[in-house]
């Protein structure tokens, strides 16, 4: 520990915690909530820190001698000058519940280093990347619409979010709108970033499990494309643990095989959860 407690706040007083060692000390400056359940924050981004588009990071709240960490997706790109992140809250939450309640001004610590499997490097050159997304799942392709290098490997970006209610679709409509719309990315994005969203518990114009608008074909008759297949097509997956094994296995079952960082192939999961 440092003996900076006195520069650490939460919920707008000196937190009482120093600085544990091999963490940053970020400052809040701009938090939204869309819902009951979910809201997303920016905290400044240190000079030296350094991330790959996709790549998560390990962040909580000087908020005890130990504080509890959990790996959270950078949903900013790799360019900005912030760092964003989109969470759920959870009443009893051993970092959400503490969480949810950060303000503009509170510190969030986040841990120096990041990873992932969800980057561009672990994947083969294809024609179409599919990102697969449930829920806050959908946070580091939140990164990687925005990021050039994208559009540079692939023609068509298609992003897929499922979640239960219509009011939790709304952060991914804003970024894919902003996106578009973005002086660095927006000519690409304009014609080759799609959004499929689908709710599971509420109205919507499509209903249903991501899985299984995949495996239906309504996915792929809904935006004019072809089945996933190995020749062309590249996945990413993020969501919960039920909806990676079922997505999985869907690209198992089309002849993809998984990559990695050091072993690229057709499809990435992502493996690092929220509490």
């Amino acid at each position: 520990m440092t003996d900076l407690a006195d520069d650490l706040i939460l919920e707008g007083a000196p937190a009482g915690f120093g600085l544990p060692a091999g963490c940053h000390a970020l400052t809040v400056t701009e938090v939204q909530h869309y819902t009951d359940r979910l809201f997303r924050f920016r905290v400044t981004r240190p000079a030296s820190f350094r991330f790959r588009s996709g790549e998560f990071v390990m962040i909580g709240l000087p908020n005890a001698e130990r504080p509890v960490m959990r790996a959270y997706s950078i949903a900013s790109p790799a360019w900005d000058e912030t760092l964003e992140f989109y969470s759920i809250k959870v009443a009893e939450g051993p970092l959400t519940e503490h969480l949810q309640k950060i303000r503009v001004g509170d510190t969030v610590l986040m841990r120096k280093k990041a990873t992932g499997t969800l980057v561009l490097d672990a994947l083969k050159p294809g024609k179409r990347l599919w990102m697969l997304s449930t829920g806050t799942g959908i946070a580091p392709f939140a990164s990687l619409i925005r990021d050039p290098d994208t559009y540079e490997r692939f023609e068509q970006v298609i992003l897929c979010h499922g979640c239960r209610e219509v009011a939790e679709l709304a952060y991914g409509q804003e970024i894919v709108e902003a996106t578009k719309n973005d002086p660095l990315v927006g000519e690409y994005a304009a014609d080759r970033l799609h959004l499929y969203n689908a709710t599971t518990r509420e109205a919507y114009p499509v209903q249903g499990r991501i899985t299984d608008l995949i495996t239906s074909g309504a996915a792929s008759k809904a935006l004019n494309l072809p089945m996933i297949s190995p020749a062309d097509d590249r996945v990413m997956i993020c969501g919960s643990m039920a909806m990676l094994n079922d997505c999985r296995d869907i690209c198992l079952n089309s002849g993809l095989e998984e990559g990695a960082n050091n072993r690229p192939a057709e499809f990435v999961v992502e493996k690092a959860f929220v509490d």
